[in-house]
């Protein structure tokens, strides 16, 4: 199938964009609306329910895509025209790059949940609050995620900047191999400061609520001070995660999708894995490797293969890192440090 053609421009298919917002907006209104309507502590049985849900949602959403593509596109003069061109071969093709985009967007999505253990501590967010902060937080991160795709794709045509990202890909995953792990502290992050100047910051939790009005005037909460720094936190990883997307597939609505879908699933996560975090201390390697791997397709191996790096070799290949990577945490845990015996 050539590689440099358009399957879902987005002039064609912009109803599609459109129509997959509308099932992300109806399910998250069902889960805020319905679902967490009342604060409460999300038990391990729920966020597990919830993140088989997402991962339904997910698998249906990327089986929709594939057999519509199968349908549409004998019927697309622009593409049967095409030498090799085969149609069952191209939606097959689409939704093994979706699937590929999705794992690997999950899996880095794992860094995001470390975050969130370490916010909701510093700034003594209760159990109860938690959804609340990573509800608003995952639809902030919807916006943002669309605006770095957008720009992604525009940028994309330019093949220098496709070596940009490849190279940048591949020296962030070297700094994670590398660089030894530093304690985070939302304290000293620039934004949560700047938030501080411009905005009065009360010193404890008003409830569920961001903002106040005391003595006469609006001030923020903890509870908005931990929104925004997971926002920031967010829009960082984006940097990463989605150029590596771009990877995997050149189609936007593909990595629209499928980052997306994995962002819907970033709570559910969180409330499964907040306590055992710790275990998975060799997961680093696992996503530091997927991140070079990922910049090395789509720097040189991409051309180096035609133009387009086999995605079912691309989907085992991130599979067998993360994997690994999770199986070496659990056969070889970390040694927790003998406390200090007084002298």
């Amino acid at each position: 199938m050539p590689t440099d053609v358009v399957l879902f421009p987005f002039a064609e298919y912009w109803w599609v964009y459109g129509l997959f917002l509308l099932v992300v907006l109806a399910m998250l209104a069902l889960d805020l609306g319905v679902f967490h309507r009342t604060a409460h502590v999300v038990s391990f049985r729920e966020a597990a329910t919830w993140s088989v849900v997402w991962v339904a949602l997910a698998l249906a959403v990327g089986g929709a895509i594939w057999k519509y593509a199968e349908w549409r596109f004998p019927q697309v003069p622009r593409l049967t025209s095409l030498p090799g061109f085969v149609p069952e071969a191209a939606a097959w093709q689409t939704f093994l790059e979706y699937l590929t985009g999705y794992v690997v967007e999950k899996s880095l999505s794992v860094d995001n949940v470390f975050i969130f253990v370490v916010v909701f501590g510093f700034f003594a967010i209760p159990a109860e609050l938690q959804h609340r902060v990573l509800f608003w937080g995952i639809l902030g991160a919807l916006v943002f995620r669309a605006i770095f795709i957008a720009l992604g794709a525009a940028l994309m045509q330019f093949h220098w900047v496709i070596w940009i990202f490849g190279g940048f890909l591949v020296l962030t995953g070297l700094k994670i191999l590398i660089a030894p792990d530093k304690p985070i502290d939302p304290a000293k992050n620039p934004v949560i400061r700047l938030v501080k100047r411009l905005v009065p910051v009360t010193h404890e939790l008003k409830g569920p609520s961001f903002f106040v009005r005391e003595a006469g005037r609006i001030a923020a909460t903890p509870l908005f001070l931990a929104l925004v720094f997971i926002e920031v936190t967010d829009v960082i990883f984006a940097i990463d995660s989605v150029p590596a997307i771009f990877a995997i597939t050149d189609e936007p609505l593909i990595v629209f999708t499928s980052n997306i879908c994995a962002i819907l699933g970033l709570r559910a996560m969180f409330f499964m894995l907040a306590g055992a975090v710790g275990k998975f201390h060799l997961l680093k390697y696992g996503l530091g490797s997927v991140l070079i791997f990922v910049g090395l397709k789509m720097a040189w191996l991409n051309d180096a293969f035609g133009g387009k790096f086999p995605v079912t070799w691309s989907l085992g290949i991130i599979t067998v890192l993360i994997g690994g990577a999770i199986a070496a945490s659990l056969f070889f845990p970390k040694r927790e440090r003998p406390p200090a015996q007084p002298a």
